[in-house]
């Protein structure tokens, strides 16, 4: 079985192309979905996270409390980069055991979708890597019309976390082209196609 990775910056449609994937049969990981479901509810990592950015991290209810973190992560790259390094490995156990199962299942290629595949070094994991392109006008566009309540500047200091389409598109296996331009399903039928058919060994 591939394990095939599917990356791309904010606003460039890597989850529409994930669906499109999930439509045609194909088991889709959301890692950063599942980042946040084991913040709330893997044990050890709530110790670690608690540990390192103290009791208000949680609420009193026990729930993760995000404009918190959020608030303390994003204006520290030091302590950002200590919140990764400790949830990405719990994230890459959990995708493991994950994959273990769809393999057992029979599935030919299943999908990683992770916004920081690159960055995390979760794609050593993985057989092959797809990176989702569009215009920085087109992205741009479209998360301010998506998320409302950003502003361009927030966007841009997104965008700046993240590595560049050009970096993504060279260290990439597949591009997949979502410009509104170029249709995107004849893409992803063809990369399907080439993912299920058996596998040389």
């Amino acid at each position: 079985m591939l394990r095939i990775g599917i990356t791309g910056g904010i606003g460039s449609g890597k989850s529409i192309a994930s669906r499109l994937f999930h439509a045609l049969g194909v088991p889709i990981y959301d890692a950063d979905s599942r980042a946040r479901w084991l913040m709330e509810n893997d044990a050890e990592l709530r110790q670690q996270l608690t540990a390192v950015f103290g009791p208000d991290t949680y609420d009193v209810a026990g729930r993760l409390n995000r404009p918190v973190l959020a608030g303390t992560v994003f204006r520290d790259p030091a302590l950002l980069a200590r919140l990764n390094a400790l949830v990405h490995p719990h994230v890459g156990s959990d995708f493991e055991q994950w994959a273990s199962t769809q393999q057992h299942a029979g599935h030919a290629y299943v999908l990683k979708e992770a916004a920081l595949l690159f960055e995390a070094n979760s794609h050593k994991q993985l057989d092959r890597i797809i990176t989702v392109f569009a215009p920085l006008a087109v992205r741009q566009a479209r998360v301010l019309k998506r998320d409302p309540h950003r502003s361009p500047a927030d966007i841009l200091a997104i965008m700046d976390k993240q590595l560049s389409e050009e970096e993504k598109m060279q260290r990439a296996d597949h591009v997949l082209i979502n410009d509104d331009v170029q249709p995107l399903l004849p893409q992803v039928l063809a990369l399907h196609a080439a993912f299920s058919a058996p596998q040389r060994t």
